[in-house]
């Protein structure tokens, strides 16, 4: 796609292919710019998406805000509560491949919807689990059934919006992550409350399982059936391959920058997602109200640091910078405020310590819009695959540390230290980047 190129939505009977599929790029119509852009149905459509995390992060929240009620309820480890976050990693990490690669051969009109509709019953399974093992099961199942979300909204967004749209459009898809993670805990606290009976955690479980039903129906109502491609079907971006999709990747030092950058991202993010709640009640001695009143508060830190990288990239863009070069320029910046882990782990109960948290999750999240903008730029026709296997690849090899962490809690009796030590992945990252992807790569725009 050239550059300033950007997707027209065609009105019906005018200028539509006979498919009914949207029409070919038009130029000159880009969608960011006036009112005219912020109404246009691309956008309209990544608020979709937006929602579509938020229910994600929701579902999968849920058990971390509630982690010190249920494992001293059933009488569990630090080590097994790491073991249930665990089985979530590799559920993810094999969902992850089979979804990559279902996205890229059925339409995610269909496919998405349906990936909802289970990671949220198995959500209402969970709210009924007995114990340990059932527990262990229901999260590899969600993680399994959560993993089908990204490859769809990532092959949507890759329809609607153009090159230079598409990292705001992230921002915004990856933004409701940090929604959900606001609401949980407020829904949370206003089912729960003071109420210290037994069982008195399952009840958010079943009620949050069942807000994917009121998504799907708003998708079928905004969705219609011209507005994304068929799996399979060719679009403006798709060049000829002469070798399959595993050896393009392979063969691409590109990928290989992603696999590091992807790894990098996900250990941190997932590590403090999995254990602030215990780290802010068990670790800083805050009770469970404050505890989750703070949750929340961060991960508006963590929407707003998001949506500020989505538009600080475009901003310098907008002004000369070619688009690559923005999404790096974001994303160091992102990774200095995530290495502030280290700040954190030092610092006592207090406003201080809350503060540099709150920076942490602004710079944690921002670092995602950058990440999948890359992945767009890998392989536009295979952007579902690349998204399953790097996103398999990142899970392999941080789901374990989710087990590590709570081993090293239950040796030290202190969360500190590997807090301080995960935060600085991104740096690194960083590096690999710089070093593999270089100034002579294709890119778009």
């Amino acid at each position: 796609m050239r550059a300033g190129a950007s997707w027209g939505w065609a009105n019906e009977g005018q200028g539509s292919r006979g498919d009914g599929r949207l029409g070919r790029p038009r130029q000159g119509g880009c969608a960011i710019d006036g009112l005219k852009g912020v109404a246009s149905r691309g956008w309209w459509i990544s608020g979709l998406l937006l929602l579509a995390t938020m229910v994600n992060y929701m579902d999968r929240q849920t058990l971390a805000n509630l982690a010190v009620r249920i494992t001293s309820e059933l009488r569990l480890s630090q080590e097994q509560y790491g073991n249930i976050e665990f089985a979530f990693g590799w559920g993810f990490a094999i969902g992850s491949l089979v979804f990559g690669m279902l996205a890229d051969r059925i339409s995610v009109r269909r496919l998405y919807p349906a990936v909802l509709l289970a990671w949220s019953a198995v959500g209402v399974i969970t709210g009924l689990s007995q114990g340990y093992s059932a527990l262990l099961v229901c999260r590899a199942a969600l993680g399994f059934f959560e993993a089908g979300h990204w490859p769809c909204a990532l092959r949507t967004t890759q329809q609607v919006l153009s090159g230079g749209q598409r990292m705001m459009g992230n921002s915004v898809l990856q933004s409701g992550a940090s929604l959900g993670a606001i609401l949980t805990p407020l829904v949370i606290q206003g089912i729960v409350g003071a109420n210290t009976a037994a069982g008195a955690w399952r009840a958010p479980f079943l009620i949050v399982g069942a807000a994917g039903v009121m998504w799907v129906i708003a998708w079928f109502a905004l969705i219609r059936r011209g507005d994304l491609q068929e799996a399979g079907s060719p679009t403006a971006e798709v060049v000829p391959r002469r070798t399959g999709w595993l050896a393009e990747f392979v063969g691409d030092r590109r990928f290989w920058a992603l696999v590091i950058m992807v790894i990098a991202i996900n250990s941190p993010w997932q590590l403090i997602r999995a254990w602030l709640p215990k780290f802010l009640q068990q670790g800083r001695g805050y009770d469970e109200a404050t505890a989750l009143y703070f949750t929340s508060a961060y991960y508006v830190a963590t929407d707003v640091g998001c949506l500020l990288a989505g538009a600080f990239g475009l901003w310098l863009a907008r002004r000369g910078m070619r688009a690559h070069s923005a999404k790096l320029v974001v994303f160091g910046l992102c990774a200095g405020l995530a290495a502030l882990t280290t700040v954190a782990a030092a610092l006592p109960q207090g406003w201080l310590l809350l503060g540099v948290l709150l920076l942490v999750g602004a710079g944690s999240l921002g670092l995602f819009p950058c990440y999948y903008s890359l992945t767009q730029e890998l392989s536009p026709q295979n952007l579902g695959k690349a998204t399953g296997v790097l996103s398999t690849i990142a899970w392999l090899v941080s789901a374990p540390l989710q087990k590590l962490f709570g081993r090293l809690v239950d040796q030290t009796g202190s969360f500190d230290l590997g807090l301080a030590l995960i935060g600085w992945a991104p740096l690194l990252a960083l590096g690999a980047m710089l070093l593999l992807w270089r100034r002579d790569e294709p890119q778009t725009t």
